[in-house]
């Protein structure tokens, strides 16, 4: 047939048309894989791409290159822990210490500086930032603070600091600290969002709470949260990421009644309410009772520690974390939490709230002498 016939020039033009969907899906084929190739680095873990910042750590290591990586405090005396210019990111704190005093878990003050501020951002005995708010060692792990069955206290806190930061630790104690050992990650960024939001904890107890007397056949209500056990109380902007607790029973019977209230942005009612101290915590039903108690610690909430359940002198440890959804506030905040249903126990409360705000400080009530912060029963 002749190359010029209409059927043969027909099927040339269904071959060049061919040709044409060929080379565009070729070409929408290349655009897919550069779309792809492009895109692949989503799809790694963070470790796998290229970092912008500069790794470093402080350590208590030993200055004359011995082997005695450790400070010596003394009563009264402050060790400095850490000190950065930035703009940095503290990522991981770990300690661990070997001390005369049976309560130095008590008695050792830490406190965290941002910005070159005076007043502290973090001020709390050692112990209670690590979850220890009785004053003794428990084994348990979690989201962002955990002791290990060594004794040592690993915390992994995000903080980040624009020009400046500084962490002490102060022996409050009357014997001498023989041994504190620390190592501080950070990083070196060349800048930070201007967003960030600086990290505060703030240590408080009630030894005991003042119980709510309430006349024979009233019915307790409590709708204010007036007389609260309070966590922590702060103007700013911000968001909250949880609290540990240790209660230390004064009377028989279950101590923990109390409905967590949370108060965002207004001084008079609580926004949130919650249905008792277990709840709050993630647990259930008295954490199992008297007879069935089983510690347990998980990523956000844990009791890990319970001796004599519902028992004067009983003693819980508990930790509960918002890091799913942290509780924001535009220009205040005050998280409390009843003490026995509307207040009518007089337990003791050891406690350290967690949370950011835009402000590096913030004004913290007087911290209780460091003979006053160890658990002692009030029966």
């Amino acid at each position: 047939m002749p190359a010029n016939t209409p059927q043969r020039r027909g099927f040339l033009r269904r071959l060049a048309g061919f040709a044409g969907f060929t080379a565009a899906a070729s070409a929408t084929s290349a655009t897919a894989q550069t779309t792809t190739t492009a895109s692949t680095p989503a799809l790694l873990p963070e470790y796998a791409r290229a970092q912008n910042y500069k790794s470093l750590k402080q350590s208590s290591f030993d200055r004359t290159g011995g082997n005695s990586d450790r400070w010596p405090i003394a009563p009264g005396a402050t060790q400095e822990l850490f000190r950065s210019d930035g703009p940095g990111i503290i990522t991981h704190i770990w300690f661990t210490i070997a001390a005369q005093s049976a309560s130095h878990l008590k008695d050792i003050v830490i406190r965290i500086y941002w910005e070159g501020n005076a007043k502290p951002s973090v001020e709390v005995p050692v112990g209670d930032f690590f979850g220890l708010n009785l004053g003794q060692y428990c084994v348990y792990q979690s989201a962002y603070l955990n002791c290990s069955s060594v004794k040592a206290l690993n915390c992994y806190f995000a903080m980040p600091f624009r020009r400046s930061a500084l962490i002490t630790a102060t022996n409050e104690g009357k014997q001498p600290v023989g041994s504190f050992y620390s190592n501080i990650d950070y990083k070196l960024v060349p800048s930070l969002p201007d967003d960030i939001v600086y990290f505060h904890a703030q240590y408080r107890q009630k030894t005991p709470a003042q119980a709510t007397k309430f006349a024979a056949g009233e019915k307790e209500i409590n709708l204010d949260g007036k007389t609260n056990y309070v966590f922590a109380e702060t103007r700013g902007k911000g968001h909250l990421m949880g609290v540990t607790m240790g209660v230390l029973q004064n009377s028989e019977n279950w101590f923990g009644e109390g409905d967590d209230m949370i108060f965002i942005d207004d001084e008079t009612r609580p926004a949130i309410t919650g249905t008792g101290t277990e709840d709050y915590i993630n647990g259930a039903w008295d954490f199992g009772g008297r007879d069935g108690a089983v510690p347990f610690a998980h990523l956000y909430n844990g009791a890990q520690f319970m001796q004599a359940p519902e028992h004067g002198g009983g003693r819980y440890l508990m930790y509960r974390w918002h890091g799913d959804n942290p509780v924001t506030f535009e220009r205040y905040l005050k998280h409390t939490i009843e003490h026995g249903h509307a207040n009518d126990r007089a337990d003791n409360f050891y406690t350290v709230c967690y949370w950011y705000q835009t402000q590096p400080f913030t004004d913290f009530p007087p911290l209780p002498p460091a003979a006053d912060r160890i658990p002692v029963l009030k029966i």
